[in-house]
């Protein structure tokens, strides 16, 4: 039988994955932002199965809080991002660390 610990073990490998994916690339801002959401999916995983462990619903309603800001956060950065590939031929990190005007 699946418990919690399986679960959780599930959430934190999820998240050292996205934590490593930061450290390891750091050159593609796409893959940055990847990284970022697929740590707030770890955290949302975490509130989601503590939530029902604990029969509290405040757990899930905070997911659907931290998914607005989530979808709000990707919805800009990829702004962001066409607006710095108009300007520039590529989106690498280490190339746009000079703003220039």
């Amino acid at each position: 039988m699946i418990g919690l610990s399986h679960y959780l073990t599930l959430s934190a490998v999820l998240f050292t994955l996205a934590i490593a994916g930061v450290f390891i690339n750091r050159r593609n801002l796409i893959l940055l932002l990847m990284c970022l959401e697929l740590m707030l999916l770890a955290v949302n995983f975490n509130f989601i199965i503590l939530s029902r462990f604990l029969d509290d619903i405040a757990g899930q309603v905070f997911v659907f809080f931290i998914l607005t800001v989530a979808a709000a956060e990707a919805a800009i950065g990829l702004a962001i991002l066409v607006v710095l590939f108009r300007s520039r031929p590529s989106v690498q990190v280490d190339e746009l660390d000079s703003m220039k005007g």
